[in-house]
């Protein structure tokens, strides 16, 4: 069995468990801090839940810390920018801190650190495409390689070809540089209107 292939299938399982069980523990104080401002600036509930398209195309349940008024629809990132988001949840957006309760979905199996983000239901192209590509064998990710090169400003083949071609070069080092390039933007100070 090729090296590549022994961290695809077992290492970056094992990898995904460790870190994600990791900074549950080290996140859970903060947390239950944004979950108590979610809902002083907006009540309902502080997780957002819907359905995605995972691994093999299995849909599954996805969670965000909640950043939009209650009954906001569901839009594909690129068209975020038309929503409305509460007071809190813009900081959580510009901070990506509603992402964190993925790590219960990373430490569970349902996505990996490093993937494809996973596609709402309504993107039939992108999941078609990756379907043709091979990248919808891959369990999504909190990141990726398409997040890491202007995601939101792609169409939908580019970001179809990005998860293509991470599916078939998956890597212990891409991963990591992956998560260093996704630090990086994170670090990055916010655009000025």
């Amino acid at each position: 069995m090729r090296l590549h292939s022994i961290y695809e299938e077992v290492g970056k399982r094992v990898v995904d468990m460790l870190a994600a069980g990791a900074a549950l523990i080290i996140i859970l104080p903060i947390v239950l801090v944004l979950a108590f401002l979610i809902k002083i600036f907006d009540p309902g509930p502080v997780i957002f839940r819907h359905t995605r398209v995972g691994r093999a195309g299995v849909r599954f349940d996805f969670y965000k810390l909640r950043t939009m008024p209650v009954g906001t629809k569901n839009v594909p990132s690129d068209q975020i920018g038309l929503l409305q988001l509460t007071s809190i949840g813009r900081f959580l957006r510009r901070t990506n801190l509603d992402e964190l309760p993925q790590l219960y979905l990373v430490f569970t199996g349902k996505m990996s650190l490093v993937g494809p983000r996973p596609s709402l239901v309504s993107q039939e192209e992108l999941i078609r495409l990756r379907v043709e590509n091979g990248a919808l064998q891959c369990r999504p990710g909190l990141t990726g390689l398409a997040q890491v090169n202007s995601f939101n400003g792609m169409s939908v083949s580019e970001k179809a070809a990005f998860d293509g071609y991470y599916a078939k070069n998956i890597s212990f080092l891409m991963d990591i540089k992956i998560i260093l390039h996704t630090f990086m933007y994170l670090l990055k100070p916010p655009p000025i209107y």
